[in-house]
């Protein structure tokens, strides 16, 4: 949902950090898991961050064949929805903004742009994948940041708006309609490239695994016949943690929060969520941690709940059964759903 590096504000320029990730995953240590199976754990840097992968299986040559299939098909399915990869679709549509152009989509930036769409209509426009308009914010580890000014933030802000996202599910299509807009998919396609990495496992035969991608959790079985442990951090402390939730089964734990990626000037902290009404850092929350069963459960809620705060969260989990939140406001207060208060663990 990215201890905490120091912002190195320098005379006359501030660079963006990257923090820790939002949940800490517990002794997933390597060694042999019950009678007769392997443990196995392997890190690659794709989608911007650091993805980790443990899984168990009767060999150590069987689970890196599977592991190695999982990494791939992550790896495919970033390269297409990354604004930041030149060759990529999502790339492709944004160089293609204004020009009445359709370019041809697989199916899985299809749904992830579905998704994106839909979350834009129940979040009365909350979630937008067309914050990729407002290029002027820089977030990414080491670059140089600084506020726009006003003026670039309303020059920008003109080319936010899904509507001008134009989708033909017949053809398989996707067009912006006007020059200037831009995608960012990073708040919406990160957790299904994840659970297609899962997939691959579980086609592989894998019964127990975990992949945490830069704090976003998916977990399938357990941890050496015990559940998984994931620690959630403190917002404002992430030296520390809030409690510790054990998982096993099947399900998603993901995290969003203004920590991950920052910066100050003139003693305000400026993050990587952007509120899309107002083309600046969100004010809703300090940091969410959203937890189901399946990720088209919560896919895409962190950023809404980072901009609604806690009013808006609690009225959406009311209406979503199997849906737990714990939400720390930009006052420190935490508010939580039942089913997370009461797993969560000292």
């Amino acid at each position: 949902m990215k201890d905490r590096k120091p912002t190195c504000e320098l005379p006359s320029r501030r660079r963006a950090v990257k923090a820790l990730p939002a949940l800490l995953v517990l002794g997933a240590a390597l060694q042999p898991a019950q009678a007769g199976l392997q443990q196995r754990r392997e890190s690659r840097l794709m989608l911007g961050t650091r993805v980790d992968l443990v899984a168990q299986g009767r060999s150590q040559l069987w689970l890196a064949e599977a592991m190695d299939s999982a990494f791939a098909e992550m790896a495919r399915l970033s390269a297409s929805m990354s604004r930041y990869e030149p060759g990529s679709a999502v790339s492709a549509i944004n160089k293609l903004a204004g020009t009445g152009e359709a370019l041809p989509i697989s199916a899985e930036l299809m749904a992830v742009l579905q998704t994106g769409a839909d979350l834009h209509a129940r979040t009365d426009g909350m979630f937008d994948m067309t914050v990729g308009s407002l290029k002027s914010w820089h977030f990414e580890a080491g670059s140089v940041a600084s506020v726009p000014s006003a003026a670039v933030l309303a020059r920008e802000q003109r080319f936010v708006g899904s509507a001008g996202l134009i989708l033909d599910t017949r053809a398989r299509s996707a067009r912006l309609a006007r020059a200037g807009m831009a995608l960012d998919l990073g708040g919406v396609a990160k957790l299904p490239i994840l659970a297609a990495g899962m997939q691959v496992l579980r086609d592989q035969g894998v019964k127990n695994a975990l992949i945490n991608g830069g704090g976003d959790v998916l977990y399938l079985g357990a941890n050496q016949g015990r559940p998984w442990r994931v620690g959630v951090r403190d917002p404002r402390r992430p030296q520390r943690v809030l409690g510790v939730l054990p998982l096993a089964g099947q399900g998603v734990l993901a995290a969003s929060g203004d920590y991950e990626r920052y910066f100050f000037e003139n003693g305000q902290r400026h993050h990587h969520v952007l509120d899309p009404k107002t083309g600046r850092p969100s004010l809703g929350a300090a940091g969410v941690s959203l937890w189901a069963r399946d990720v088209e459960s919560l896919n895409g809620l962190g950023a809404a709940f980072m901009i609604g705060g806690r009013e808006f969260a609690r009225d959406w989990v009311s209406r979503t059964p199997g849906l737990q939140v714990l939400l720390v406001g930009q006052d420190q207060a935490i508010w939580s759903t039942p089913g997370i208060k009461d797993a969560l663990q000292s």
